[in-house]
């Protein structure tokens, strides 16, 4: 089965696995792919390297998707009957932009994005960029304007807490010590007591941190803004579970990668959410037919003695990892259930530009 049967009729593909296996260039190269057999696709990557923007000749990667010029990949073999857009997710801006979404009003928006105890919880929350992330995709899936969407996630134990995120959000909105909080006679109250209150005026005069108002503006705010928070969880919670969402797990032949990818398909199961294939990248092939001695030895009169020995030696160490690589495909296969993996061979060099992504491409829609 093709990748494209594998992904027929779904609208938002989510790649997931541990880092430093080609996720990112899997991830485009999908995208590619799709855009390529008509599509309007979207990937949104969370990966800051400026590369991949270079490979497919932007400028740069920003916080809205940017359509990628099809003469690029023309000359590359790719013929572009779709087509193809890619962002770099800004998680704090994103945070920010959910902010002015869910704000009553203006004066509330102007209060949340000005406010300093905000401005440090955003850039810690979005630092993780989980909730962000599936929070963009929301956004641009309700948005109508792309057939699919292609998501490069965090690596996979990240992955997880990304999976969890909207339940995280929702436990926290409803969670009593937050309420107790807000509650007109709770900590919120007591924290505006009179012995505390001289503390935070010394800390003013000294600072000039008004850090009493700034706690006292921020969870008023965030009082309103509850209910549209735990509005939009729910929806990101109904997104990741749709028929028409998939994950597919990206990882390489090596150990940590495949023992990631066992984990995160439990969690896969144990949440409920839909699995769509397994994608191994940098699969070591078996290039020799026949023992590496004969094979060599074939080239003997060619290249003489030495340099036969040493052909033979290389021979025997791509089959050494080439054995190694099928076992860990088998385990995989075992481990996830997975009948037809989709392999790409290791290539030369590390893939940069349009070119690798071709290669990859091939691979996969092969």
């Amino acid at each position: 089965m093709s990748i494209t049967d594998k992904l027929e009729g779904k609208r938002v593909v989510i790649c997931a696995g541990s880092g430093g296996v080609g996720k990112t260039t899997t991830s485009a190269a999908l995208a590619m792919g799709l855009a390529a057999e008509g599509r309007k696709v979207a990937v949104v990557t969370i990966d800051p390297a400026k590369r991949l923007a270079d490979s497919l000749g932007l400028e740069d990667l920003g916080n809205e998707p940017a359509l990628v010029d099809p003469a690029r990949l023309a000359g590359h073999g790719i013929e572009m009957k779709g087509e193809l857009w890619a962002m770099m997710l800004d998680a704090k801006r994103t945070f920010d932009e959910l902010i002015d979404k869910l704000a009553p009003d203006d004066k509330s928006r102007d209060e949340v994005l000005a406010n300093r105890i905000y401005q440090e919880l955003s850039g810690a929350v979005a630092g993780s960029q989980e909730f962000t992330a599936i929070a963009k995709l929301y956004d641009l899936d309700r948005s109508g304007e792309f057939d699919v969407l292609i998501l490069d996630t965090p690596p996979s134990r990240n992955a997880l807490d990304f999976l969890d995120a909207p339940d995280r959000l929702t436990g926290f909105l409803d969670g009593r010590a937050l309420k107790v909080f807000l509650a007109p006679t709770g900590i919120a109250a007591k924290v505006m007591g009179r012995g505390t209150s001289v503390v935070f005026s010394v800390m003013r005069r000294v600072t000039g941190v008004d850090l009493l108002q700034d706690l006292s503006v921020f969870f008023g705010a965030l009082g309103g803004l509850v209910g549209g928070f735990r509005e939009r969880a729910s929806g990101v919670k109904k997104l990741l579970a749709d028929p028409a969402t998939t994950f597919l797990i990206v990882t390489s032949p090596e150990r940590e990668p495949v023992d990631e990818a066992i984990f995160f398909r439990g969690k896969l199961r144990e949440a409920g959410m839909p699995f769509g294939g397994l994608i191994v990248n940098r699969v070591q092939l078996d290039l020799v037919e026949g023992d590496p001695d004969e094979v060599a030895g074939e080239l003997a009169e060619a290249l003489g003695e030495e340099l036969t020995a040493k052909v033979a030696d290389t021979l025997r160490e791509l089959q050494v990892l080439a054995q190694r690589d099928l076992a860990s495909l088998s385990k995989l296969m075992d481990e996830l259930e997975v009948t037809e993996p989709t392999v790409i061979p290791l290539l030369e060099g590390d893939v940069h530009d349009v070119d690798g992504l071709a290669q990859v491409h091939h691979h996969l829609f092969a």
